[in-house]
């Protein structure tokens, strides 16, 4: 065993039975390398990553490699979920020198940390142009010994050119009808038309650009907006990229189709995901995305739920495919010999016909990616449910893919934000339940007494990391949620608590521009910064959401300000790269459209009350907050001032400093929150 056992990650121990030496990312380790006057190997990755398990079985599990590394380096082995502010600051180092990116990530740094060589997978022999990895390995230590004032002038320059990096945050003004126009202008552009998304392969769900798509429909009536989000959405549902037996997506498509995946499961992707399907059906009323939206929150808490309440953070991609190899895919694919094993030979023939499964195979060595394909005909829709009951149950007998158990705060916030809402609009008490558990777990584990975020933790054990901005504005954004479904303003308080410290440790008092770490974090050789929304929302849009919706629940004026001056970014990057900031894009579109303030009060073991309060979630105004209580209640903010109106229930919607009457009538209510601009 080696230093890694003590750690909390999971990646980390799957690799403290290697015979390389490893530390983890510290202090210590930047001090050996020193007092050794060795160079330092980073390594980067994640426990669901194909290519970081590869490189760890050819490689860090080999002997003579280990020995080599061990005589020669420092090694220090980093879980990016763990550590993601360390994973931004040298990626950025990687795709500046190579053009290119990914995981896993290997560099080369001076004991000052200042990286000099870069790359990602090696393999254990030269391949395909690719030097082997002990041929790099001896060709940095050669460099180290031999030409040590070049590798130091390298890491120097390197080093200043990432300091010196400045971003164009454009102005302080927030994005305007021009600006957000522009951008669906640019989305309809890179539209693939035939077969829903962006862009060629590989297919990334793009859950933030839908949101946006969804709220500028709401806000401007646009059916072209509306459009590319039903068909994405559509196509994604029906594709190999959805798991059709058990619900949930995985982490992309390997093809422009959607029918081949990257099979790994991301709880981030799944809450988001959850989120966008349910908001669709708020939208369209669609049954698929009713479907979609309720299996995908059924497997976050049947797949996903942990013992102490929270969301584990991925499965992986790989497992045993019943002969003793690890091969990616292995758990959810299926020849027609496999369906005839478990339905027999006439439901067989209806599953291959349904999803899409062939003898030639749309996968590897004849197998297919279960799917469902647009055909001609009707199904009988208790036969299909019959058989994917058993295939299900059938699957559930094979090896399962290994779960990262690490609970990963930001990741957590987006779950709870998803199983909250989608709960309250369907009607499933206890996916909020599930929602409110991974709060409790939040506040309990990974809030100190001064409201400080971890990071992480792990069966019940905090991690030793420092929250970074996505945390503390994801976490704020499950509870904001939490406080529109439930009507408690504990949620509220906790929200507040969080965007202080985004307010205070995360902001640039001069421009309003966002930092990832905060001011009293680890200094690295940069301090990140990135605005730009990829496989999650950027903390910075986040941050934005959050901060805009705060202020509306409570009138907070500093969080009105800063969203604004955050949303500035928004202006800038918008028109340019919308496919990038999806994510910002929405929160423009709440700020442009408010966003309303909607008080219900009310008893609430009342009817009335229960129809306005459904009403007024179901309302499809951007980012639009609720605040739901009984007459004179001091629960939220929102509630301050709100009588009933001749003795019943009423609603009141407000939005730019300006109230409209109130009302106690549904259909009313519902036309007030229907999103149009009046």
């Amino acid at each position: 065993m080696n230093r890694l056992a003590h750690e909390t990650s999971p990646y980390l121990l799957q690799h403290a039975d290697n015979p390389v030496d490893w530390w983890p990312w510290s202090a210590e380790a930047f001090d050996e390398a020193r007092r050794s006057n060795r160079p330092v190997l980073l390594s980067v990755g994640y426990s669901s990553c194909h290519w970081c398990h590869v490189m760890a079985h050819e490689s860090f599990e080999d002997d003579a490699t280990a020995a080599y590394l061990n005589d020669h380096f420092v090694s220090v082995k980093v879980d990016r979920e763990e550590r993601p502010d360390v994973d931004a600051v040298y990626m950025e180092a990687v795709q500046a020198a190579t053009g290119q990116g990914g995981w896993p990530m290997t560099v080369f740094l001076t004991p000052d940390a200042e990286p000099f060589y870069f790359g990602t997978y090696f393999p254990p022999e030269p391949r395909h142009g690719m030097a082997s990895f002990r041929q790099v390995l001896e060709g940095v230590a050669a460099a180290w010994t031999d030409r040590r004032d070049e590798v130091s002038e390298v890491a120097g320059k390197i080093t200043r050119d990432l300091a010196e990096r400045e971003m164009s945050f454009g102005d302080s003004q927030v994005p305007g009808e021009e600006e957000l126009a522009a951008a669906l202008l640019g989305l309809t552009r890179d539209y693939d038309a035939a077969r829903g998304g962006f862009g060629g392969a590989p297919k990334f769900p793009p859950s933030m650009v839908i949101e946006f798509l969804l709220r500028h429909h709401a806000r401007t009536g646009s059916e072209g907006a509306l459009q590319m989000a039903v068909d994405t959405c559509e196509r994604m549902a029906r594709g190999g990229l959805y798991d059709q037996l058990g619900g949930g997506f995985a982490r992309y498509s390997v093809d422009r189709e959607w029918v081949i995946p990257h099979f790994e499961k991301m709880l981030y992707d799944n809450a988001l995901l959850c989120r966008v399907y349910a908001h669709l059906w708020r939208s369209t009323g669609s049954e698929l995305a009713r479907r979609v939206a309720l299996e995908t929150a059924d497997f976050l808490v049947r797949e996903l739920r942990t013992d102490e309440g929270g969301f584990a953070s991925a499965l992986d991609a790989d497992s045993e495919d019943g002969t003793g190899r690890h091969v990616e895919g292995a758990y959810y694919v299926w020849t027609p010999a496999q369906l005839r094993e478990v339905l027999g030979d006439a439901d067989a023939e209806l599953a291959a016909q349904h999803f899409g499964v062939t003898e030639e195979g749309t996968f590897e060595e004849g197998a297919s990616v279960l799917q469902l394909p647009q055909q001609e005909g009707v199904f009988d829709a208790e036969k299909v449910a019959s058989v994917r009951e058993r295939l299900l149950a059938a699957r559930a007998g094979r090896p399962a893919p290994g779960r990262d158990d690490k609970v990963v705060a930001a990741w957590n916030g987006l779950a709870v934000a998803a199983l909250a809402e989608t709960g309250a609009y369907f009607d499933r008490p206890d996916l909020v339940e599930a929602a409110i558990g991974a709060a409790d777990l939040l506040v309990r584990l990974h809030m100190d007494d001064r409201a400080r975020l971890a990071r992480t933790s792990k069966d019940g054990r905090v991690g030793a990391h420092a929250g970074v901005l996505e945390d503390y504005a994801d976490v704020a954004e499950g509870f904001l949620a939490l406080t529109s479904v439930t009507g408690e303003g504990v949620w509220l308080e906790f929200a507040g608590f969080l965007l202080d410290h985004v307010l205070a440790q995360f902001t640039d008092d001069e421009s309003g521009a966002l930092y990832d770490t905060a001011a009293d974090a680890e200094r690295l050789i940069r301090r990140p910064q990135d605005p730009t929304d990829n496989a999650t929302p950027s903390g910075w849009s986040a941050a934005a959401g959050a901060l805009l919706s705060y202020a509306a629940q409570t009138g907070a004026e500093p969080h009105r300000t800063a969203a604004e001056r955050a949303l500035g970014v928004v202006k800038a990057l918008g028109p340019r790269a919308p496919r990038f900031i999806g994510w910002g894009l929405a929160v423009a579109e709440a700020l442009l459209d408010g966003p309303r303030e909607v008080a219900v009060v009310g008893e609430g073991s009342d009817p009335a009350t229960t129809a306005l309060r459904r009403t007024a979630l179901l309302g499809t105004a951007p980012g639009a907050v609720l605040a739901v209580g009984a007459p004179e209640s001091d629960e939220l903010p929102l509630l301050s001032g709100r009588p009933l109106v001749d003795g019943k229930p009423a609603a009141y919607v407000c939005r730019n400093f300006a109230c409209d009457a109130p009302t106690t009538d549904p259909d009313r209510l519902r036309t007030a929150l229907n999103g149009r601009k009046t």
